[in-house]
């Protein structure tokens, strides 16, 4: 169904004490096109939210609530395996457009559930040419959101040259190509920055180097403990938090390019190994390397529940 979300009262500005002075370097992880181009989204459904149901009750208990939103999708992680009604296997060690070192598998020693919570592990094992195997999980064609709280509880690893991602993309991305179909970066870390994590957005004329985005230090190394990573996006305004805190802004007159975060984007998460940003791993990185996920889940505003376009599991 369509979302119409009313203009949201802008939060406050974090303390610059917060963010570093300069915006970092790339943070993009753009998508090779799949093996099999998929339907494009119809005209109509352009700013409509593609939700399956929910991996458990559609009701939210208390301890999924978010004060002024409504859940409507979650993967808890509850199951014995990986739902694939959510989630697709990306495959392939071609770089992925970042010079990444990994091969991208489907086999069960990097990704797999474990105590209640995802894993994607990368491994260092010869595989197809390269050095190390990890996983890249999408959620194209099965999830795609259109506003709302999007937001997952991560333990994120460390070691040069680990990157490790929990991000977006524009669910026309095999239509018109990247940026165009513009990318949202919930959460990017790079493991020889152990307290430090990125946030940025990526579209036409704001890419790779040139990103709009800025950097968080946590205080201690992000690999300690579970940090809940988030977005909350209306019609024109992208606010990130870490554990609540919000530490970042964007709105269309920040952008040196056009705003287009407008249509349905789908979730990724990965864990890259190398690439042009981290660069290799060296003698100090230690194998096997985890990504931890307690859960994703999407939200959208309760001002919206009662308005017969709100947004509902599909």
């Amino acid at each position: 169904m369509a979302t119409t979300v009313p203009p949201a009262t802008p939060e406050p500005t974090p303390s610059p004490l917060s963010l570093p002075d300069s915006t970092p370097e790339p943070a993009g992880i753009p998508l090779s096109p799949p093996s099999s181009t998929p339907e494009p989204t119809p005209p109509a459904a352009i700013t409509a939210t593609h939700l399956p149901s929910p991996t458990l009750s559609p009701t939210a208990t208390s301890a999924w609530m978010t004060a002024g939103w409504t859940l409507v999708w979650q993967d808890e992680f509850e199951g014995a395996e990986i739902n694939a009604a959510y989630w697709t296997y990306e495959i392939g060690g071609h770089g992925w457009g970042n010079a990444e070192l990994q091969y991208y598998t489907d086999f069960a020693a990097n990704s797999f559930i474990e105590d209640g919570q995802l894993i994607i592990q990368a491994l260092e094992e010869e595989y197809d040419g390269r050095v190390y195997t990890s996983a890249r999980l999408i959620t194209m064609d099965k999830v795609e959101v259109t506003y709302g709280r999007v937001e997952a509880r991560l333990q994120l690893p460390h070691g040069r040259g680990i990157w490790p991602a929990f991000w977006m993309m524009g669910a026309d991305f095999p239509d018109i190509g990247w940026p165009l179909s513009g990318e949202i970066d919930i959460v990017e870390h790079i493991g020889q920055e152990p307290e430090t994590v990125y946030a940025h957005i990526h579209g036409p004329g704001y890419s790779r180097n040139e990103s709009v985005g800025a950097a968080f230090d946590l205080g201690r190394p992000a690999s300690e403990r579970f940090y809940e990573f988030a977005i909350e996006w209306e019609e024109e305004e992208i606010r990130w938090y870490v554990d609540d805190l919000l530490v970042f802004t964007v709105v269309p007159d920040d952008l040196p390019g056009d705003w287009v975060f407008d249509h349905p984007f789908f979730l990724v998460l990965n864990l890259a190994v190398g690439g042009h940003w981290p660069g290799p791993p060296d003698e100090t990185t230690q194998f096997p390397q985890r990504l931890v996920v307690d859960y994703v889940r999407v939200y959208t505003r309760d001002r919206q529940t009662n308005d017969t376009n709100s947004v509902v599991p599909r």
